[in-house]
C-alpha cells in the first residue's frame, strides 16, 4: 500500500517534470521557426547545395513535435496511475520510449551539422557567392532582402566577408561601395578600406556559432529530460506489474 502510493507520487512528479519540459521544448521549437528570417532562412537559401545543412531546418519541426507529444505524455502518465489501468501504463511506457529514441536521433543530427560545418564547403560556398554576385542589389530582389535581414540579424557580412559582394549589382551601382552591414556602425560610407578595417565576420561563421551555442543548451536540456524519461519508464513498469498481480493498484 505504502509502496504503491509512493510510486504514484513518483509518477506525478516525473510526468509533471515531463509536462514542463515538453512546454519548454515546444517553446524553443516555435522560437526557432518564428526567427527563421535570420537563422533558418540562411539554410533555405542553400538547401539544394547542402543536404546536411538543410537538415537543420527539420530540427525545429522535431522540437515542436517532441514538445507537443511530451505535453500529452505527461498528462497520460498521470491518468494511467490514477485510473490504475495496465493498458494506459504500457502505452505510456512505449510512447516515452519512442520519444527517447527520437530525441537521441535529434541530438545526432545536431552533432552531424557541427561536424559538417567544420569541413571544406566547396560547391556550397561557390553557389552562394555566385548568387550574391548575380542578384544582390537588384531592386525588389528576394536575395537582397534576405541578405540584408540576415546580416542585420546576425551582425555579419556576406558568406565569408565583404569581398563576396565584389561585382554584384549593388557594388557596381554604388561605384565600389559595400553594404553598410560590412562596416562598423560609426562608418557613414562603407568603402573597401573601411570594410577591411572593420573586419566584420562572415554570416556562415556567425550562423555556425549561433547553432553551436543553441546546441549546447538543447543538449543540456535533453540530458535532463532523458534522465526523467528513463525514471518514468521504470516506475511505469513497476506499476504495470503490480496492477497485473493484484488486478488493480491499491
Amino acid at each position: 500500500m505504502c509502496c504503491s502510493g509512493f510510486l504514484k507520487i513518483m509518477m506525478f512528479i516525473f510526468n509533471g517534470a515531463i509536462f514542463v519540459a515538453g512546454g519548454a521544448i515546444l517553446g524553443v521549437g516555435v522560437w526557432f521557426q518564428v526567427d527563421s528570417s535570420s537563422v533558418l532562412g540562411f539554410t533555405e537559401e542553400v538547401r539544394d547545395a547542402s543536404a546536411e545543412i538543410a537538415q537543420l531546418i527539420n530540427v525545429s519541426y522535431l522540437l515542436i513535435a517532441v514538445g507537443a507529444v511530451l505535453l500529452i505524455i505527461g498528462f497520460l502518465g498521470c491518468c494511467g496511475a490514477v485510473m490504475k489501468n495496465r493498458c494506459m501504463l504500457l502505452t505510456f511506457f512505449i510512447i516515452v520510449l519512442i520519444i527517447f529514441i527520437v530525441q537521441v536521433a535529434g541530438a545526432i543530427v545536431l552533432f552531424v551539422f557541427t561536424d559538417v560545418a567544420e569541413e571544406p564547403l566547396g560547391d556550397l560556398e561557390q553557389e552562394v557567392r555566385e548568387n550574391i554576385e548575380n542578384r544582390y542589389g537588384i531592386e525588389d530582389s528576394s536575395v537582397t532582402h534576405f541578405w540584408d535581414t540576415t546580416m542585420e540579424g546576425l551582425q555579419c557580412c556576406g558568406f565569408n566577408n565583404y569581398t563576396d559582394f565584389d561585382g554584384s549589382p549593388f557594388h557596381n551601382n554604388s561605384r565600389g561601395l559595400y553594404p553598410p552591414q560590412c562596416c562598423n556602425s560609426n562608418v557613414t560610407v562603407c568603402s573597401s578600406s573601411e570594410a577591411q578595417s572593420s573586419n566584420i565576420s562572415g554570416c556562415f561563421i556567425m550562423l555556425v556559432k549561433l547553432i553551436e551555442d543553441n546546441a549546447l543548451i538543447i543538449a543540456a536540456v535533453a540530458i535532463g529530460i532523458a534522465a526523467i524519461e528513463i525514471a518514468a519508464m521504470v516506475v511505469s513498469m513497476i506499476l504495470y506489474k503490480k496492477a497485473g498481480k493484484k488486478g488493480r493498484l491499491a
